[in-house]
């Protein structure tokens, strides 16, 4: 059996191990991989944000280019397939903005994508993207209304106005944002409603119920993309609630998926939803949702961010997340901002991890502790995969994956502060492995 073995630890990333002599028939095993077959795996991927523009333009045209084909080329070392991107302004934009900032506007005559083709399309990301892998997916979410839809008129916090003739004209703009992507050569193959549905933040936000979701999707974002021939999917999402807390503080454990199952479970609007995704707090509920709902797909829809430091203990958290979303019935992971300056600090003040950094003095690219993890998972695992069940005591760390041509991928973290074995049976051969302390590890089989 071929056997490759792939470890990044602090010192060393991404090192190729000796594999010829770790088949053993007398150990006994400590993580078996089973036969037991699960969710199908879409891909991975991270977000187009204007910030990673701006972070992007500061290289030369070769380095540039360098870092576009890690993250996108089908054969490059990240293999992205799946990517996100804001209808207006994210909290990583260089300033606020929609895309029809013209009041009452309800017929949407004013709606321009004109920003996006100057900051995001002609781009350093999304059609040179698109250019390394044409079968890139891509989804889009908006994390504020235009202004005059909301109350109070503002970008940050606040709720939509909760009036047909303001509801039908949002769901107008969502058919123009598609429509617009499409004239530029660009499928926009997702729609998610809101990110982060319960933030009501001091950037670009809105804040929504259960009700309201199931409303809008029902009422008037399902039949408009039926009236204009719209192809892109409605996904629930990006759903970042509840906190455990919740549960205590309500006495009931109905908070965990209200938002999915006040949506789902109505008709009129389940049937426009082809998929649901979680995020931040929302790992609380998908198991649930998943266990409701297994015919939907689901997604991870933003990687939980750290505080801009791109330290060793958070990428060890991170790879916790991965796991905990794949063994609960995530069919993609999405990362936040794939590329930033150092401390990645948003325009609003806030500091978040990325996977890459520009420095604006060297000019140095860094591949930052989060690049390998993510590069441990979709550099091997390929769309079509499916997860594999695990058992043994290192099954809490480890995530297994067989490939459409058959190969299995494990992948597996030690984070103990030193060495320890691992005895792997896959098919009954046994392998015996010595994981580095605190390593990411990735064995193809």
């Amino acid at each position: 059996m071929r056997f490759t073995w792939i470890s990044t630890t602090r010192s060393r990333y991404w090192q190729e191990n000796d594999a010829s002599t770790i088949l053993y028939e007398d150990k006994k095993p400590n993580l078996v991989i089973t036969n037991e077959k699960k969710r199908v795996i879409d891909g991975f991927g991270g977000c187009f944000n204007e910030l990673g523009y701006e972070a992007l333009t500061l290289l030369s045209e070769e380095d540039r280019h360098s870092v576009l084909d890690s993250l996108f080329l089908p054969d490059g070392e990240c293999q992205f397939s799946i990517c996100r991107l804001p209808i207006g302004a994210s909290d990583y934009a260089l300033e606020w903005y929609s895309h029809n900032e013209t009041p009452d506007d309800y017929e949407m005559k004013y709606f321009s994508i004109e920003r996006d083709k100057k900051y995001l399309i002609p781009y350093i990301y999304i059609k040179q993207a698109l250019k390394r892998n044409p079968n890139i997916k891509l989804f889009a979410s908006p994390w504020s209304p235009p202004t005059w839809m909301k109350f109070p008129k503002a970008y940050n916090y606040g709720t939509l106005r909760w009036e047909p003739e303001v509801l039908k004209a949002y769901a107008l703009y969502f058919v123009k944002f598609v429509q617009a992507y499409e004239e530029e050569g660009i499928t926009i193959h997702q729609i998610h409603v809101q990110n982060e549905v319960v933030a009501d933040q001091k950037f670009p936000s809105c804040k929504w119920t259960g009700e309201q979701l199931r409303e809008f999707i029902g009422s008037y974002l399902g039949p408009a993309f039926e009236e204009h021939g719209i192809k892109a999917e409605i996904w629930l999402g990006t759903i970042n609630a509840p906190e455990p807390w919740q549960e205590l503080m309500h006495g009931t454990t109905s908070d965990y998926d209200v938002y999915a199952q006040t949506v789902l479970s109505d008709p009129n609007a389940y049937r426009y939803v082809k998929g649901v995704g979680y995020q931040w707090a929302g790992k609380y509920a998908i198991q649930r949702t998943v266990q409701s709902y297994p015919e939907l797909k689901y997604m991870q829809t933003e990687n939980e961010c750290g505080n801009g430091k791109n330290t060793w203990e958070y990428a060890l958290y991170v790879h916790n997340l991965y796991r905990h979303y794949f063994v609960n019935g995530a069919n993609a992971y999405i990362y936040w901002n794939m590329v930033l300056q150092p401390n990645g600090r948003s325009t609003w003040g806030w500091e978040q991890n990325s996977m890459i950094t520009v420095d604006p003095d060297s000019k140095i690219v860094n591949n930052n502790p989060e690049y390998y993890v993510m590069k441990h998972f979709s550099h091997y695992v390929k769309p079509g995969a499916v997860r594999l069940e695990t058992s043994g005591p290192w099954t809490g760390n480890t995530t297994a994956f067989q490939n459409p041509d058959g190969s299995m991928v494990v992948v597996i973290s030690n984070s103990f502060k030193t060495d320890r074995e691992v005895v792997l049976e896959l098919n009954s051969e046994k392998h015996c492995i010595t994981l580095e302390a605190e390593s990411f590890n990735t064995i193809v089989l």
